[in-house]
Parts: structure tokens; C-alpha cells; sequence
């Protein structure tokens, strides 16, 4: 007859070789182009690394320009369900689902720089908005860079130059941000921008430098206008990597430690400095293109701001029912966000 204890010590040693060996295949999905930054200077290292500190136990099939299906705003649900494991989106795409995070966009909060504004939002998230996402495993948050103003026909100078201009808007708190300037927001996913533009359907797009190239808007738009680098962006689109909580919750310890050594700050680092050399190349596309970058004066961009000071308190008003003091998550979102500021 075997000895019990024998039996239990080789259950016991079989049940860790099993752990040991989990092998697990993530399914990455994303919006852009798989030759966008996002992918080649983000994830796909990102990703590398997985393998690296996994022993190959990890590995990521990547899943670009929604070809898993849906569009955009239903990526959250897709890595909520399980369609995806790990997707990157933008809150902004889900309007009124993320109710905390939407101070983060909304105008001359935060530092328009990739890595001071994602800086910013992680700390944000990690003491105020960590509510949002009770239904995921967070990876990251963090800032595409501030947003700038790309259009096909005229420089956007000065508050009186954005009347009746046509723009694609990035979110629901840019669109405002236009129409409190005067002009009309167009609603569109990033795919659609260079189309659009080259119709006339619109003047122009609100978006980042880093998408530029990624749709090659740089071949319709021939200016693009941005803020002083030392003051608030005129807005922002919070980014997250978010991750599947049954998938996360089935790794065995081994591959969570993984994971987690690679999400969060380091996480956040990564994006942030990919954004900000994102930003240099996008702009020597546009240039070598014979495009112009232009920066808003500061007299011009202070009567911008004061032009849409209602926007946000048009938004802590329909945030309130929802017991959200909305004012004072803009101030201390905005008061982080000065502590990144050049």
C-alpha cells in the first residue's frame, strides 16, 4: 500500500508543474492600424515583454483596425464579455459610462505633453477614478498627448476664425469645446477622418499628433494648430488597456505577477514616451508633407478658454444626479495635472 503522505507531496508537486506550465494566448484588440505607433511602439513591446518575463508563457495575438468587429465604443463590452481579452480603447467613445474619468477631458485640464499627461491620469485614476472600471482588470491609463486642431483650408488662429468651421470631434467634451468656439462638431471614429476631409464633409478634425499619420491626414489637412506647450491642452482623450477580470483571475500566480510587473506605471511610461517621440515624427511627416504647425498665441488661446469656461460646468450640472460632485473632480484633476506642467 502507498504511503499517504507520498501521494499527497507527488498530487501536490503535479498540481505546481501544471501551474507552471499554463501557457496562455491574449486576444489584443484595438482600432488603429497595425502600423500606427500605438501598436508598434506600445503594444508590440509591450506584448514582447509578456514573453520575455513569462518564459514564453504568455503571448499576445493582436487583433488591429477592429478586426475582431464592432466599432470603437464596443470594445469595452468585448473585453467585458470575453470576445477580447485585453483591448484598447478610449472612454470618451462611451459616453456617460465612465463618469469619473470625464473630467479628464474636458478643456484646459491637463498638460498636453504625452508623458506629463499621462502621468497626470494615472494618478488620477488610481485616486479618484478607480470606480469606473470595478468590471475589469485594469492595465493602464494614459494620454494620446493633447489634442490640435487639423484643417484642410485655413489656420485656426484666433476665437473668431472657428465660426462655422466644420470638425471631426474626439469626444463628446471636444464637440462642445467647438461649438462653444463657434464652430460644428462632426462625430466620427478615426477611420473615417481623411475621407471626410477630402469630401468636404468636414474642414477638419480635433485630434491628436500621434493620429495624424496614423490615418494620413497629413495628405488632406495642410495646417495644424496647437496650444503653448507649458499651459493645459485644449482637451484630452484618456486611453486604457483594459483586461478580461475572468481571464486575469484564471492565470496562475506565476503569470499574474507577469502581468502585473508590466501594467500600471510602467505601463503608463511606456505609452507616455511613445506618445512624445510620436509627436516629434508627426510632425516631420507634416512638414516634409509642406504642411504648417502653428501655435495659438497665448493672448488668442486665454479668450479660447474663457470662451468655453461653461463647458464644464454644463458638465458637473449633468453629472450631479449621479452624485458626482463634478466641480471638484475638474479641480483635482486639475490641480494634478498642474503638478506635470513644464
Amino acid at each position: 500500500m502507498r504511503n499517504p503522505t507520498f501521494l499527497a507531496v507527488l498530487a501536490f508537486g503535479l498540481g505546481t508543474s501544471g501551474l507552471m506550465a499554463q501557457e496562455v494566448t491574449l486576444k489584443v484588440s484595438h482600432f488603429l492600424p497595425p502600423t500606427s505607433s500605438y501598436q508598434k511602439n506600445v503594444l508590440e513591446p509591450w506584448c514582447a515583454k509578456l514573453a520575455t518575463d513569462s518564459g514564453n508563457k504568455l503571448k499576445c495575438q493582436i487583433y488591429p483596425a477592429m478586426q475582431l468587429g464592432g466599432t470603437p465604443p464596443q470594445l469595452v463590452d468585448q473585453v467585458k464579455n470575453g470576445v477580447a481579452d485585453i483591448i484598447w480603447t478610449s472612454p470618451s467613445y462611451s459616453t456617460g459610462r465612465f463618469p469619473y474619468t470625464e473630467a479628464l477631458e474636458q478643456p484646459f485640464v491637463l498638460p498636453p505633453g504625452g508623458l506629463a499627461g499621462s502621468k497626470a491620469m494615472w494618478e488620477y485614476y488610481t485616486k479618484v477614478g478607480t470606480k469606473d472600471y470595478a468590471d475589469y482588470k485594469m492595465l493602464a491609463m494614459f494620454s494620446g498627448s493633447g489634442v490640435i486642431f487639423s484643417t484642410s483650408a485655413k489656420p485656426l488662429l484666433g476665437l473668431d476664425t472657428f465660426k462655422g468651421v466644420k470638425l471631426r470631434s474626439s469626444s463628446r467634451a471636444a464637440a462642445k469645446l467647438v461649438t462653444a468656439l463657434g464652430g460644428s462638431p462632426v462625430n466620427m471614429p478615426p477611420a473615417q477622418i481623411t475621407e471626410a476631409i477630402s469630401k468636404g464633409v468636414v474642414d477638419g478634425a480635433v485630434a491628436t499628433w500621434e493620429l495624424v499619420p496614423a490615418v494620413k491626414l497629413e495628405e488632406v489637412a495642410k495646417y495644424h494648430m496647437e496650444g503653448p506647450a507649458n499651459l493645459p491642452g485644449f482637451t484630452m482623450n484618456p486611453l486604457v488597456m483594459l483586461m478580461n477580470k475572468q481571464k486575469y483571475d484564471n492565470l496562475n500566480p506565476e503569470l499574474k505577477a507577469v502581468i502585473d510587473k508590466n501594467s500600471g506605471m510602467s505601463l503608463v511610461e511606456l505609452a507616455g514616451k511613445a506618445w512624445d517621440a510620436a509627436t516629434v515624427e508627426a510632425r516631420k511627416t507634416t512638414t516634409a508633407a509642406g504642411n504648417k504647425t502653428l501655435v495659438i498665441k497665448p493672448e488668442d488661446y486665454e479668450a479660447i478658454r474663457k470662451a468655453s469656461a461653461h463647458v464644464e460646468q454644463e458638465w458637473a450640472k449633468e453629472v450631479a444626479p449621479k452624485g458626482l460632485d463634478g466641480a471638484a473632480l475638474i479641480r483635482q484633476a486639475r490641480a494634478i495635472g498642474a503638478q506635470y506642467l513644464k
